[in-house]
């Protein structure tokens, strides 16, 4: 016994001493707490936007009042000029400012491209002929704005002055090893200051296009109850469109296909999204955005989803097969809309750290509707910001797993349409026809002509045919 209990204390203390090894190993060459990123440096400043630049308006002059003003300033008429140098400016050249003729332009820099107007005092390149009534200045050095790039929405403008302050800075923030990274990939570092300028105006799309392919509500081998039904299988359920035939037909005796279950919700998604879209929702100062994706024929499509993050509605939404700023502004505007007086800097918008949400910010703020932007990043609160509005992030996400619970049983819509139809059928549901555990399992907004409704079926049947009320009254004014 006791040469047990001695080879039991020996084991141990080699397992002691095994284990001291390997916390001395663990220290000396596995660090504990890895160093963490700093998106403050430039080389990661291609994920932020910058502030907006100084637009300067320019008003076209004309060198005929132009000379009158001088000669009753000065008594005398101006004078052409008298070129002596090897590069005369040639005869079709005028100023793009004032409309000056080539007698009037100096040489300015040795034929090196660069001309001086003598009647407005304007430099500009040889063979520049456009007049640019807005130019854009780099809020930190005042110089004008360069185009460099040319995308599909938007161009790319450039501040390509090596002494502006926001250049020196980023600059200087360069550690020796970046500086040597940069000085051989310089694509890799945003240092300069950027602007983009959109060339589509998002604030004119239409945002009440209805979906296509819906037809009328004129029923031949079925009734209103059957959609109904049908409605209640596949947006209440989560069935999909073959469950849903299945199940009518198991459990009411109705052969139906799955084809004409999807003819009712396109159908009924065509008569609800007006009522969805303009109902008065009196929504408060805390908004919550995000985006989630979708698979349509197999290629990631993206769902944008604001809310209210108070009251839980769903204010604005939107899909685009591509997750970049236009679908954004889009579904931003359907959000706005529900304000009947925009609340300026009193708004309180959330999101993530995606780009697309300060772009958006910035355009808004040219229609004179700025408000306040806070972008938790990451999933822990590493910043004052995140810590504070974090719980506005987590009710978006909450909403993205409620969607993906109604969207997983399609395993991908076969078509844009169906993407289409079964948002605007969730956003239905989710907003009017829900219980939710916030209202004590009632649905967040109440209808008072469907809480005498005692089926689900009948509720359907109800809010289109209050659709179809709404979208007339629209029409007769």
């Amino acid at each position: 016994m006791n040469s047990i209990i001695s080879f039991l204390v020996a084991y141990n203390q080699f397992l002691l001493s095994q284990n001291q090894q390997l916390r001395v190993f663990i220290a000396k060459n596995i660090p504990l707490k890895f160093p963490k990123y700093d998106i403050t440096s430039p080389k990661y400043n291609k994920l932020t936007v910058d502030k907006l630049p100084v637009i300067k308006k320019v008003e076209p002059l004309n060198y005929i009042l132009l000379m009158e003003e001088y000669q009753a300033k000065h008594g005398k008429s101006l004078k052409p000029v008298k070129s002596r140098g090897k590069n005369p400016v040639p005869s079709d050249c005028i100023c793009p400012y004032c409309g000056a003729p080539h007698n009037y332009l100096y040489d300015n820099t040795g034929g090196r491209g660069q001309l001086l107007c003598k009647v407005c005092n304007n430099r500009f390149a040889k063979g520049k002929t456009d007049f640019k009534s807005i130019t854009l200045i780099c809020p930190y050095c005042g110089h004008a704005l360069t185009k460099k790039k040319d995308r599909k929405h938007f161009n790319i403008h450039k501040c390509v002055n090596k002494s502006c302050s926001f250049y020196l800075d980023a600059l200087n923030r360069l550690s020796p090893e970046e500086k040597a990274e940069y000085q051989q990939d310089k694509h890799k570092f945003k240092l300069h200051y950027i602007y983009r300028e959109f060339t589509i105006d998002f604030f004119k799309a239409d945002l009440s296009s209805l979906p296509k392919g819906s037809t009328n509500l004129t029923f031949r081998n079925f009734s209103s109850h059957i959609m109904g039904l049908c409605l209640t299988y596949n947006v209440n359920l989560g069935l999909s469109t073959r469950a849903t035939a299945r199940a009518l037909q198991e459990i009411h005796g109705v052969k139906i296909s799955h084809v004409t279950v999807a003819n009712y919700a396109k159908t009924a998604a065509a008569f609800v999204k007006p009522f969805v879209d303009n109902y008065d929702y009196k929504p408060t100062n805390y908004l919550a955005a995000d985006e989630t994706y979708t698979k349509v024929k197999g290629v990631r499509h993206y769902v944008w989803f604001i809310m209210d993050a108070l009251k839980k509605s769903i204010l604005g939404y939107q899909i685009s097969n591509t997750r970049d700023v236009g679908p954004c502004i889009l579904a931003m505007r359907m959000a706005f809309a529900k304000f009947k007086e925009f609340p300026g800097m009193a708004l309180k918008f959330a999101s993530d750290g995606y780009t697309a949400y300060k772009l958006a910010q910035q355009q808004f703020m040219l229609q004179n509707m700025d408000f306040n932007l806070f972008q938790v990043i990451g999933l822990t609160n590493d910043d004052p910001v995140s810590t504070e509005y974090r719980w506005l992030k987590q009710i978006i996400e909450r909403l993205n797993r409620t969607f993906k619970f109604s969207y997983q049983v399609t395993n991908g819509y076969g078509s844009g349409e169906g993407s289409n139809t079964h948002v605007a059928l969730f956003v239905a549901y989710y907003n009017f026809l829900r219980p939710h555990s916030y209202t004590y399992w009632q649905p967040l907004n109440s209808i008072p002509e469907l809480e005498s409704i005692p089926n689900m079926p009948g509720k359907w049947q109800k809010l289109i045919e209050l659709s179809q009320q709404l979208i007339l009254s629209k029409q007769v004014s």
